[in-house]
């Protein structure tokens, strides 16, 4: 589902130059559950926001379904990136003049879905995670694990192939930081692949293998085996 090859990311500002990602190549495929992991400014982000579409390399070559991501125009790869991928974010990133309904549905006003059907997939996402009862409050009416949950929700809506995920529970209690991983875990369980960069080894004990990162090249790559 997702190839890169030997993709580099370098920032450069007057004489500086800050070497994000070198030669990194990885290959995900569907259905798995994937952690990043390395410790700060080592490129996880970076990494991730390359895998979102969000900005483009220096170099290398980004494969989506063999779709070559990189040689589309910005137009197109916006399209492609609404259909195909959910972003989960450590901050939330909800709109706090929208209530959890409006959140969620979001993503579906983006894609033009009919009023009535996004109405009745909202519904049936907050149903499913356990959030209905909050449908018409406002995120500062929230805890963070509810507000987590919302986001999960916004991210999964349109039925993406990926979530991608920034440290997920960087913001939560360990207790709601579990729920929101169980949810996760659902929801590879039922197909949906996942990346996740995160700084936990608790978490990332809930996927199916690790990347390791350092210096902005993977070091390491380990499968998890899951009784």
């Amino acid at each position: 589902m997702i190839e890169i090859d030997k993709l580099s990311k370098i920032y450069r500002s007057n004489s500086v130059e800050t070497v994000a990602l070198s030669n990194v190549s990885l290959t995900v495929k569907e259905g798995e559950f994937v952690s990043i992991m390395g410790p700060s400014g080592c490129g996880k982000s970076t990494l991730l926001n390359l895998l979102g579409m969000l900005d483009t390399p220096s170099t290398g070559s980004y494969q989506f379904n063999g779709i070559d991501v990189f040689s589309l125009k910005e137009t197109e790869r916006v399209a492609l990136r609404k259909v195909n991928i959910g972003f989960v974010f450590q901050s939330f990133n909800l709109i706090d003049e929208l209530t959890v309904a409006e959140n969620v549905e979001l993503p579906l006003v983006y894609l033009k879905r009919p009023s009535a059907d996004r109405k009745k997939r909202v519904a049936e996402i907050l149903d499913r995670m356990g959030m209905m009862h909050r449908a018409q409050h406002y995120p500062g009416e929230l805890s963070g694990g509810q507000q987590q949950r919302v986001s999960v929700a916004r991210a999964v809506i349109a039925n993406p192939k990926v979530i991608l995920a920034d440290e997920p529970t960087g913001n939560l209690d360990s207790l709601h930081g579990n729920e929101v991983m169980e949810l996760l875990s659902e929801l590879n369980a039922s197909g949906t692949t996942i990346v996740m960069v995160t700084h936990s080894s608790h978490d990332a004990s809930y996927s199916k293998r690790i990347v390791r990162l350092l210096d902005g090249e993977v070091v390491s790559e380990n499968n998890l085996m899951h009784v």
